[in-house]
């Protein structure tokens, strides 16, 4: 089996899932014990560590399940009015692109969509693309570190700084960023940022983070979790910490995973990915006479190349083609419609 879609999910090593055995057995020896007493510590230290990691302090980091739940969390607790305007662009990720529309066909506002070429990538060029597609009437902007269909890593901080300079708010959609590429979260410009750990950091499934600005005047304000719990009111992380009977194991597990990453150092690990992604591109550019379209520097761990055009760019022939590729050779590789071709990330 060649399993090649470690950007929907990472592979979780041996023993992170027994550290996460462990405290599952510990849960069921005594839950009402483990629930009262030791899940909101646990968090904490698990946020201390992680932001030893991504440039960021704990008591600003909290756990959601997955960076889509984060998205919501910031797009369903920020005060839209009709006439105000939500920016994305056009390679993000497609829950969250629900989300916003969801937000904004509630509050009477609007999406507005920043187009970013692909094929003909560009870094000015990108950040003028945002830019042109600023208002007056823009109240919020989402972007992505790392954008899901094409595995772009975006100028993120050119594209936060251009919008703290229009007194824009920016949500940075991180769910490939930890692990993938270094992160300071302090010195990026965003005022959140949510990614997740079950990816590139390879911890249990279901384990992710939203991280708040401290500084930021739009960070904290009317800012809750998708399920209002016993926290209401108390803060940040009191809100976020425990939101009810659920499987607490994937972040009180994170430790160990992020001893792991320690160990083998994340330079490392970053450098070899980022090799073997570049070659293996080369070598299928060679084979089916094509070329890559994707910069050097825009790529981290994965890389989106196109395919030869004998199939229509659409969902279903995507679908069809990955699931033929696993049946037949056991390869889990996406097929990914954008534009006017078929890509394979």
């Amino acid at each position: 089996m060649d399993f090649l879609n470690h950007g929907s999910f990472g592979a979780t090593p041996r023993r992170v899932l027994a550290r996460q055995t462990e405290i599952r057995s510990e849960m069921e020896r005594q839950p009402l014990r483990f629930f009262n007493d030791k899940i909101i510590p646990g968090l904490r230290e698990a946020a201390e560590e992680l932001g030893a990691l991504v440039g960021a302090r704990g008591e600003d980091i909290a756990f959601v399940d997955n960076a889509t739940t984060g998205a919501n969390a910031v797009l369903r607790s920020f005060p839209l009015e009709p006439g105000d305007e939500v920016l994305i662009t056009n390679h993000s990720y497609g829950a969250v692109t629900r989300t916003v529309e969801y937000v904004t066909r509630r509050s009477g506002a609007s999406v507005v969509i920043a187009d970013l070429p692909f094929p003909g990538i560009d870094r000015e060029a990108y950040v003028r693309a945002v830019g042109d597609a600023l208002s007056p009437r823009t109240r919020l902007v989402v972007l992505d570190h790392i954008t899901s269909a094409t595995g772009l890593i975006l100028p993120i901080r050119e594209l936060t700084e251009l919008c703290r300079e229009r007194g824009v708010p920016v949500l940075v959609d991180g769910a490939h960023g930890p692990g993938m590429v270094p992160l300071n979260l302090s010195e990026l410009g965003a005022d959140w940022y949510t990614g997740n750990c079950h990816k590139w950091l390879c911890s249990a499934k279901g384990c992710a983070f939203l991280w708040v600005r401290p500084d930021s005047e739009f960070a904290l304000r009317d800012l809750h979790p998708t399920v209002i719990s016993h926290g209401f009111d108390n803060g940040f992380t009191a809100e976020f910490d425990f939101v009810g009977t659920k499987d607490y194991s994937p972040f009180l597990s994170l430790p160990e995973a992020l001893a792991l990453h320690r160990e083998l150092g994340p330079a490392r690990v970053q450098a070899y990915n980022r090799k073997l992604v570049l070659e293996a591109g080369t070598r299928l550019c060679r084979a089916w006479g094509t070329n890559s379209v994707v910069p050097d520097d825009f790529v981290g761990s994965i890389l989106t190349l196109p395919i030869p055009q004998f199939f229509e760019p659409d969902q279903q022939a995507a679908s069809e083609l990955t699931s033929k590729l696993w049946r037949e050779w056991r390869i889990e590789v996406p097929f990914v419609p954008f534009g006017d071709r078929m890509w394979i990330r």
